[in-house]
């Protein structure tokens, strides 16, 4: 049974910073991308960032880009997306996902696993 498990979600101020992680199980990924998507309230879900297997690339939403960085240990099947500088607009249910390629892509339909989410909210 495929299970992805987020933690580190929370209630933070702006400017704070959280640590995500999703813990992959149940099949191997090797060789996948890994991603994070959020939807946030009355917003449809969008692509935050993602990365290939090997950790050498990775793909950015604009508006989080040079706050929020994603890493993987693969070798433990988990994604990382470490968040800085947040703000208020940042609030969102999280959610890692795994895709069915091996090439970093930003539509929901690339990707095959998802976790239930973790809460983020920061406050202003």
């Amino acid at each position: 049974q495929v299970q992805l498990v987020e933690s580190g979600g929370g209630l933070v101020q702006a400017g704070d910073s959280l640590r995500l992680s999703c813990a992959a199980s149940g099949v191997s990924f090797s060789g996948f991308v890994m991603g994070w998507f959020r939807q946030g309230p009355g917003k449809e879900r969008e692509f935050v960032a993602g990365i290939n297997w090997s950790g050498s690339s990775t793909n950015y939403l604009d508006s989080v880009k040079g706050r929020f960085t994603i890493s993987r240990d693969s070798a433990k099947n988990t994604v990382y997306l470490q968040m800085n500088s947040l703000k208020p607009e940042d609030t969102a249910v999280y959610y890692c996902a795994v895709s069915r390629w091996a090439i970093i892509s930003s539509r929901e339909t690339s990707y095959a696993y998802w976790g239930q989410g973790t809460q983020v909210t920061v406050s202003s």
